[in-house]
């Protein structure tokens, strides 16, 4: 007899009771609902990402054209300080060659410095500022009775900022009080 108790519980069990049409549907439709919200989750995550790459990129762009001239203005910084130490010079001098020579430095500074204006490059530190190190360098100590301390007593070279970005930072003696 334990025979045919298997076998009956063999065929017990390929005897599944049969789904019903409507059931077979509802059961595919419940497959094909999970299928769609896996692809729209897929969906708004690359559509998330790529809202973030055209952002990052128009992000560049932006500063790309904003401030593409820095490296030109950058190159011309070391022929305005070198006019600039020149009509010094000249002024310590005087002829009537180094009158006319200063003139003719004279136009081209403010042929220069108008230029810059225009592009929005606009010089910074005089003598008498305040050291701040977001904006100078300063390249030696001197002690100096009657002026405040970290005052700049001696520009050697302007600083420079282009638009929001310093580009050069100004080259300084500052006071330093002995304590």
């Amino acid at each position: 007899m334990p025979s045919k108790e298997k076998t009956v519980k063999a065929v017990n069990k390929k005897k599944m009771p049969k789904k019903s049409p409507t059931a077979k549907l509802k059961d595919q439709i419940d497959d094909l609902k999970f299928n769609i919200t896996g692809q729209e989750d897929k969906y708004l995550r690359l559509k998330a990402e790529f809202d973030n790459y055209r952002r990052r990129k128009q992000d560049d762009t932006s500063n790309m054209f904003k401030y593409d001239g820095e490296s030109v203005i950058k190159q011309f910084l070391t022929v305005l300080d070198d006019l600039d130490r020149l009509a010094k010079v000249t002024e310590e001098n005087s002829n009537s060659n180094t009158e006319k020579i200063k003139e003719g430095i004279d136009l081209i500074l403010n042929k220069i410095n108008k230029r810059f204006a225009e592009r929005e490059v606009v010089p910074f530190t005089e003598p008498g500022d305040i050291v701040d190190p977001d904006l100078h360098d300063a390249l030696m100590l001197r002690s100096e009775e009657g002026k405040k301390e970290n005052e700049i007593l001696e520009v050697f070279e302007k600083g420079y900022r282009y638009k929001d970005r310093v580009i050069r930072h100004a080259k300084v003696v500052v006071n330093q009080t002995s304590s």
